[in-house]
């Protein structure tokens, strides 16, 4: 029944105003035939990532509805966060259940697309296999200058953008694991300089992305990554490094967090190996969506 269903993981500008997120919560789960199956905020980065399956029809509207409380309730001008984000949606990729089945989802995102720019005026730029032109196949390079200052034109309404919603990054991608690495240091240098050495395009591990975010909150530092091929760069061997990095530097690892949910596939590859990811494995997608579908 799954296998033609699509994963979405859209990131919201809000992660300290309850009520917003509940109303967030609520759109998604007021949708007939989406399943939500992960909600995760962080107040020093003030975003939050939810996770939601099912049809592609269902997740088309599921993802409308939450879109339109985020223009509603997030004002952009008022926003401060360390995570770089681009709209109050900052970006809402599509992830096919069963591998290799991309056509529907782009065709969902391009949808999708059209109506947050028809009902919500809300402009649209299309990422990874969405996207119009090679240029744009990256989300860092379409983010790149942020909601004070885009550097392209989106690809669907504008030019000017929302002016307290901004836009947002509509794509189709494979899973990525977003996981974070936290360092008993206040020094956001420490943070920048072992980001830069794990990065792919620094010259670290391959399919890996990485910023080094002030935790203000917390007196803590954190190297945030993307993990967006964990065939490639398992969970352990991420953390492995920014660990052998850390030390190098007289800073000790405070732990480390998986942002959303995980595939089994890409637990399994890291099972006997420190994680740094401390308590169950709840965080295990198919382990969420068999609980959800059997309730």
């Amino acid at each position: 029944m799954t296998d033609s269903w699509v994963e979405c993981v859209p990131n919201f500008s809000e992660g300290r105003n309850l009520q917003t997120l509940d109303a967030i919560e609520r759109a998604v789960g007021d949708t007939p035939g989406a399943v939500l199956l992960d909600r995760t905020s962080d107040s020093d980065h003030n975003r939050s990532v939810f996770t939601f399956v099912g049809p592609p029809a269902a997740v088309g509207e599921a993802l409308v509805a939450a879109a339109a409380v985020a223009v509603e309730r997030i004002d952009l001008r008022a926003h401060s966060g360390v995570h770089p984000r681009l709209g109050a949606l900052d970006v809402a990729p599509l992830i096919p259940m069963r591998e290799g089945r991309w056509e529907s989802c782009v065709g969902l995102a391009k949808a999708v697309g059209q109506r947050l720019w028809k009902e919500l005026t809300l402009p649209v730029y299309y990422y990874g296999r969405a996207a119009r032109s090679t240029d744009r196949e990256r989300l860092e390079k379409v983010r790149r200058g942020g909601f004070e200052d885009p550097e392209m034109l989106p690809d669907v309404g504008g030019p000017e953008l929302h002016p307290s919603a901004g836009a947002v990054a509509v794509g189709v991608r494979q899973f990525l694991i977003a996981y974070n690495v936290n360092l008993k240091t206040s020094e956001v240098r420490v943070a920048k300089r072992i980001a830069r050495s794990v990065r792919e395009s620094s010259g670290g591990l391959p399919a890996v992305k990485a910023l080094g975010l002030a935790l203000e909150s917390r007196e803590l530092t954190q190297v945030s990554m993307n993990l967006v091929d964990f065939e490639r760069t398992p969970i352990h061997a991420a953390f492995e490094h920014v660990q052998r990095e850390a030390a190098s530097l007289g800073v000790e690892v405070a732990g480390a967090e998986l942002i959303g949910l995980v595939p089994q596939r890409a637990w399994d590859l890291s099972q006997g190996r420190d994680t740094g990811v401390s308590g169950d494995v709840s965080f295990v997608l198919e382990d969420r969506l068999a609980g959800r579908c059997e309730s």
